[in-house]
């Protein structure tokens, strides 16, 4: 007997192995997409049973159009990319995998902190160029002491939490929606906004992209932290508002920035981000190591399969 029809709109994984082992008890059909473009996706998805998707653009247009979709399954842990109003309109449960890289995001957060602090990438470069001089990279402060302010207190930067207080950081952190007792736990100050970015030596964002904190991180922002702040980004590149911070940069309000995201990726190779210094930029890896999109496609895939078998998902997301 047939099994159900399951479209791929786009894939960035060396094989779909892991994913297609979750799904093997249901002997579905795969369908992959020639590209992200709508017509494409619709090709393979219009009369599917579920879609994988990792970055394409499932609009209302294309979500409004298909027949027999039950499932979405996003491999990843964000979902602005899937119009959540029409899934919960057409009855498509959607899920998401909210932990399969915390351990891995945290870690690059902190890789990023460090080299921007103790100016590794400088330092490597001036080497390279044949330039061994101290001078060259003066000041470095000492680590511990400063203040660490986490934007959003979620499952990434409560991870972060003990590797900055490792190295002697005091750590804050902003998040409405958490509750007081769960920073105490860790030894965090809760604080609002403003406070936090007037108080920390370095500002790492961990928000959700909602239009709420979309830019969140602006010219007023800026404005307020220390002068000489350091920014680091590792959620989502439109959190930053980028002609703000390149601004703050350029008049030495923010001393230095480290992103893995971007607000378009990727980078443009005329940014006024390229060329500095003081900005590190790694392409959007943080996320990544063998064994995190092999837990991602097998937990993406697994609740899926729970869907089309009339079961619940264990991550599921609601609009």
């Amino acid at each position: 007997m047939a099994g159900p029809v399951i479209a791929v709109t786009d894939s960035v994984f060396p094989s779909l192995e892991p994913a297609k082992a979750a799904l093997g008890r249901l002997n579905p059909t795969y369908r992959m997409s020639k590209s992200v473009n709508a017509d494409d996706i619709l090709a393979v998805a219009k009369d599917a049973d579920a879609i994988l998707v990792t970055y394409a653009k499932l609009t209302r247009d294309i979500l409004s159009q298909l027949t027999k979709c039950k499932a979405i399954g996003r491999f990843g842990l964000g979902v602005d990319n899937i119009d959540l109003p029409t899934a919960k309109e057409k009855g498509i449960a959607v899920n998401y995998v909210p932990d399969y890289c915390i351990r891995e995001v945290s870690d690059h957060t902190m890789a990023l902190l460090l080299a921007l602090i103790r100016k590794i990438p400088l330092s490597n470069k001036l080497v390279q160029s044949g330039r061994w001089e101290m001078p060259a990279v003066v000041p470095i402060r000492r680590l511990e002491g400063t203040v660490l302010g986490l934007v959003g207190f979620g499952h990434i930067p409560r991870l972060v939490v003990p590797k900055a207080q490792a190295f002697g950081m005091k750590v804050i952190a902003y998040d409405p929606y958490v509750k007081p007792e769960q920073f105490k736990a860790m030894n965090v100050e809760g604080v609002d906004f403003d406070t936090l970015v007037k108080t920390s030596d370095y500002v790492s964002v961990h928000a959700p992209l909602l239009p709420a904190t979309r830019g969140m991180l602006n010219a007023d922002a800026f404005a307020k932290m220390k002068k000489g702040a350091y920014v680091v980004n590792t959620a989502r590149g439109p959190l930053i508002d980028e002609p703000a911070l390149i601004a703050a940069l350029d008049a030495g309000q923010v001393g230095g920035a480290a992103l893995d995201v971007v607000t378009a990726e990727p980078l443009a190779k005329d940014s006024p981000l390229l060329g500095r210094d003081n900005v590190i930029i790694s392409p959007h890896t943080g996320f990544y190591s063998i064994e995190a999109l092999e837990e991602l496609q097998t937990k993406c895939a697994t609740d899926v399969a729970r869907v089309l078998s009339g079961e619940k998902a264990v991550y599921p997301i609601s609009a």
